[in-house]
């Protein structure tokens, strides 16, 4: 398991080799990789679990995990917000953030697996998708967050799902060059972006409760350097509970094993390798013999929320945050941007 990433004493590669099966064991056969069992699937999550099991070296089930997304894709190049494993809708809403993800995973797995031709074969829906969410831009740039099928989009854009975009966009830009397919706008348009996440965060509709919103643009490298440290050092108290992890909100007691590794993904970001190395490592207290992780802890009791709820996502992000601490795979440095 020496391929595999290892932060010692906090985990090991065998364990992510058990993180990363228990996410396989929910795959389905057309691809798809629900939450939990008989659970439903967004494919943001839906390519975060694929990333982590390119990381555990499961590249057949990875691909098997975007080729499913390709068969979902609907015409204008959006996917729907949720879908059950028989191929049904949950959940019609269309979500710029949601659909632009697609292009980080593809050009992970490429970083992990130099497979060019799986790359062509997914190029059309990376384009697609692009060529959406730019579609749902405003008149200063921001893609507004969603839209019903039959409706308006929402007026208003979001600071945690620009950030994201914007990565997408660069990693899209890269896939473009690949293929010989050259897309100069995407870097244009996520410079756009990234401009205002880092002068005027004043236009995204506030969401300042949620940790995503505080961690994400470090994360996703829309803040860097001093930046991104002063930002993470001005509510690290408001959204930390000591010992225990990254609350998903700040005024409720529950800390979410998929925040944590975020977070200490975003710290990893900044080259902070010893604080991600802390959070890497609370969400032990999640982790099941299996490798699966508890959704959320309420403290202080430690009680399970959602209950008996494990997932899939949960897992991904511990994987993701481990390699990046650990610089294993040839992707580890997809969310490290010290060097940016």
């Amino acid at each position: 398991m020496s391929d595999l990433p290892h932060v010692p004493g906090v985990l090991t590669a065998d364990e992510v080799a058990e993180t990363a099966q228990s996410i396989a064991a929910l795959q389905q056969s057309c691809g798809m990789i629900p939450w939990f069992p008989d659970g439903h699937c967004d494919p943001w999550n839906h390519v975060e679990t694929a990333m982590a099991l390119d990381v555990a070296g499961l590249h057949h089930e990875a691909a098997r995990a975007y080729d499913w997304l390709r068969t979902m894709q609907r015409p204008d190049g959006s996917w729907h917000n949720y879908y059950w494993a028989d191929g049904s809708v949950k959940e019609h809403k269309l979500d710029t953030n949601v659909c632009a993800y697609i292009a980080t995973g593809v050009w992970h797995h490429w970083l992990c697996t130099g497979d060019r031709g799986f790359v062509e074969h997914l190029w059309p829906s990376v384009d697609a998708a692009l060529t959406w969410v730019l579609g749902m831009r405003r008149s200063d740039g921001l893609p507004l967050w969603a839209r019903e099928i039959d409706d308006t989009p929402w007026d208003y854009a979001l600071l945690t799902g620009s950030s994201s975009i914007a990565h997408a966009l660069r990693c899209g830009a890269r896939l473009a060059e690949l293929v010989g397919d050259d897309r100069p706008t995407w870097n244009d348009a996520q410079s756009v972006i990234t401009q205002h996440v880092q002068q005027r965060p004043g236009v995204f509709e506030p969401k300042d409760r949620w940790a995503m919103d505080w961690y994400y643009p470090i994360l996703a490298g829309a803040l860097t350097g001093e930046a991104g440290r002063a930002r993470l050092d001005r509510h690290w108290d408001r959204f930390v509970i000591p010992d225990r992890g990254v609350r998903c909100v700040s005024d409720e007691p529950w800390v979410t094993a998929a925040e944590t590794a975020e977070c200490a993904l975003a710290y990893a970001a900044i080259g902070d390798m010893d604080t991600a190395t802390l959070l890497l490592d609370w969400t032990r207290a999640h982790r099941h013999d299996d490798g699966s992780y508890w959704t959320g802890l309420v403290h202080p009791g430690a009680v399970a929320f959602p209950e008996g709820e494990r997932t899939a996502y949960t897992g991904a992000a511990v994987i993701l945050a481990a390699d990046a601490i650990a610089g294993t795979t040839t992707a580890s440095a997809l969310f490290r941007h010290a060097d940016d």
